[in-house]
């Protein structure tokens, strides 16, 4: 697409002839004979360059000027003056409001041309310095958080045991690096129900980055693995200094909540039967990749469908007498994957 230039002069002789130039060069070349009618151009067009008189009637060249630096769409649109030479002495004027530059009437076709690309030039070199610039904040932010991560001392857990508690102040978020940790929050009766299950890869707690509020649930091994803390005051200053390391974790966060409130609905409107065939699924995609497998007690799938064990064995049973599972104590292997799929659903 060929470039917009907008042309605003009073003498036509001039502004026909600049037109015609511009437009044998292969530009797309417009213009207004006084201030006010090319602001109106300028808004409704958003030419990438403008050329402008600055002796004309009513709104002179420098109007011209500050009211396109005021309006947001217009204020980064190239602006080039064109200048009688008794009037060079007030250029001055109009480079400090913000005019590119400027061209001296009477003008050759080769200074009008070099003038216009010069700038386009400089204006794309800016644009993807700035490209450049972004890349690289994004790409040395990621590997800060990389860094950060590996400097980290590894902390190797035993099945059950406690990694934070609920109401405990929150140091940082962990990362798990092996194995399976479960979150937790207790009933007044004593009762568990589970909040999350988090495989190698993935964060917990990442919502006490966006707070300072204590840890809101309990997170406790599923089975013997390892973690990596990242303290919160590291992870405060590598996301004000990198924004993509932030979409990042804004990303996490806004994912754990859809998921927790499909968890919701799904306790307060599904059957028995849907309950258990959405937790078992749930779990199946947290399993190795290299096992069919995957091992749960009776209390964690109670935890995690709101039910009662008596309820999750009679279940399960079902499940198998069906030939949607096979079951061999706490080991689980799924033989129907769209089976309990379509159950869910």
């Amino acid at each position: 697409m060929s470039k917009k230039i907008l042309i605003i002069e009073d003498n036509n002789d001039i502004r026909e002839s600049v037109i015609e130039i511009l437009e044998l060069s292969g530009y797309t070349a417009f213009g207004a004979d006084q201030g006010k009618t090319g602001v109106a151009l300028a808004l409704k067009h958003l030419p990438d360059v403008i050329l402008c008189d600055i002796a004309m009637p009513e709104i002179d060249g420098y109007g011209v000027l500050y009211l396109l630096k005021k309006n947001p769409a217009t204020v980064g649109i190239t602006f080039i003056f064109l200048t009688a030479k008794a009037e060079r002495l007030e250029l001055r004027k109009g480079m400090e409001m913000g005019a590119d530059d400027y061209l001296t009437k009477p003008f050759s076709d080769i200074d009008l041309l070099k003038a216009i690309e010069g700038r386009l030039n400089k204006k794309e070199l800016v644009r993807n310095s700035e490209q450049l610039s972004n890349l690289l904040t994004k790409h040395n932010g990621l590997l800060e958080l990389e860094k950060i991560t590996q400097a980290c001392k590894a902390r190797r857990l035993k099945k059950s045991h406690i990694l934070y508690f609920e109401g405990d102040s929150a140091s940082g978020i962990y990362l798990v690096i092996s194995g399976r940790v479960k979150t937790i929050k207790l009933a007044k009766d004593g009762r568990e129900f589970m909040t999350g299950i988090y495989s190698a890869g993935q964060y917990l707690a990442i919502n006490v980055i966006l707070s300072n509020e204590p840890y809101t649930d309990t997170a406790t091994a599923m089975e013997d693995c390892v973690v990596c803390v990242i303290p919160k005051i590291q992870l405060d200053g590598l996301l004000l200094l990198h924004p993509d390391v932030s979409g990042e974790f804004i990303k996490l966060l806004s994912n754990d909540i859809r998921e927790k409130e499909e968890q919701l609905m799904q306790l307060a409107y599904f059957s028995v039967r849907k309950k258990m065939a959405e937790a078992i699924l749930r779990v199946n995609k947290h399993k190795p990749a290299e096992h069919d497998y995957f091992k749960i007690s009776r209390e964690d799938l109670a935890a995690m469908a709101c039910m009662a064990t008596e309820t999750v064995s009679r279940t399960l049973s079902d499940f198998k007498t069906e030939g949607l599972i096979e079951r061999n104590g706490s080991t689980i292997t799924i033989l129907n994957l769209a089976g309990l799929t379509k159950m869910k659903n």
